[in-house]
């Protein structure tokens, strides 16, 4: 191994609970996501002085939204060749073994959601926040998602480090002896992508603490929502560089860009228009 290299070849892919269930790191990554994101939002809620049955409601709100945002968004944008014929596993953490089983069911083996797609996520959180303000906050839906963007920044953080933990979204080969060797993978030095969008998205959140407790620009409706577009999805732009397609025959999919190049795109129009045209209305 050369000093610039890396080998990851995790011993387990989680912790072992029976024979046929484990909690997979990657889920473990998800749940301090929500967890360090409910105490970031309690903190923004005693600050705007909002109820802790607000806080609770909204709890539930964005875990159901950004779950099946992200998970749909893996399903139709990267992986509807394969769930197609496999529609039971779409919403279901299950995989077809013909060696498995689960409660006695043969056939299937507990998976996990390891395909979860950031792209999916946005739509299903601002979904998730428009029926969580019509329902229940009763403002706007900007002032929630103005806020909300906060603790997602620092989750999206967790979910990366989780990425890497699986070996999932391999970068392309450094070609040198810098990069991590995935051992689950091949035996070649790859560049982390997943490292690297996880240390991008640390200044995005550090970026969207400071406007809020100290420029005041939660008062600015649309304004940290926009940054937080702009922000996550032109480093997802960036990175997307150094990785594999994940969709294989989508290198170049549409102007030399692969799909989470494509899918970013529209995502940093809208926080753009979101910063510097929006206007509310009176």
């Amino acid at each position: 191994m050369h000093f610039l290299q890396i080998v990851w070849d995790p011993a387990s892919e989680g912790i072992k609970i029976t024979d046929t269930f484990t909690i997979h790191y990657y889920s473990l990554m998800w749940i301090v996501a929500f967890l360090v994101g409910y105490t970031l939002m309690k903190k923004i809620y005693n600050k705007e002085k909002e109820s802790q049955d607000n806080l609770d409601s909204l709890f539930i709100y964005s875990v159901l939204g950004l779950l099946l945002g992200a998970r749909l968004g893996e399903v139709f944008f990267y992986s509807w060749d394969y769930f197609k014929d496999h529609l039971v596993e779409i919403l279901l953490p299950i995989r077809e073994d013909p060696n498995g089983s689960i409660l006695g069911i043969k056939g299937y083996r507990f998976y996990g959601f390891r395909g979860l797609a950031s792209h999916g996520a946005a739509v299903g959180m601002i979904i998730s926040m428009y029926l969580y303000n019509r329902y229940k906050l009763k403002r706007t839906v900007l002032w929630i998602l103005d806020r909300i963007v906060i603790p997602v920044a620092i989750g999206a953080i967790f979910v990366r480090i989780g990425n890497f933990f699986n070996s999932e979204m391999i970068g392309k080969v450094t070609n040198s002896n810098y990069g991590v060797i995935f051992k689950q993978y091949d035996d070649l030095a790859r560049h982390p992508g997943q490292l690297y969008e996880a240390f991008g998205y640390v200044f995005v959140f550090l970026i969207l603490y400071f406007l809020y407790w100290k420029k005041n620009k939660g008062d600015q409706p649309g304004f940290l929502f926009g940054s937080f577009l702009v922000m996550l999805f032109a480093i997802r732009l960036f990175v997307e560089r150094f990785k594999i397609a994940q969709v294989e025959g989508r290198e170049d999919w549409l102007f030399s860009l692969n799909t989470g190049q494509v899918l970013s795109i529209p995502f940093i129009l809208i926080g753009l228009y979101f910063m510097f045209i929006y206007k509310p209305k009176k």
